[in-house]
């Protein structure tokens, strides 16, 4: 089986048993320990992500601060 058809099984097998993510994934958390380059990688991928989410939620307040500013003039 090469990795695209097993890849295939997969998506298929999750499709149609409605799986999302490993069931066992949130019942314990990972007693595992990263290196410290895993660390540092996943310290800076949460910081982009809150970033990347902080700017969204900004365009979006300004976006309905306009809009709300734009009714205002035309009543």
């Amino acid at each position: 089986m090469t990795q695209y058809d097993h890849e295939a099984a997969v998506a298929i097998f999750n499709r149609t048993k409605g799986v999302t993510r490993c069931p066992t994934a949130c019942v314990l958390p990972t007693q595992g320990l990263p290196d410290a380059a895993d660390q540092a990688a996943l310290k800076q991928y949460a910081t982009a992500r809150n970033r990347s989410w902080r700017m969204k939620m900004a365009r979006q307040r300004s976006a309905r601060i306009t809009c709300d500013a734009a009714m205002d003039r035309e009543c």
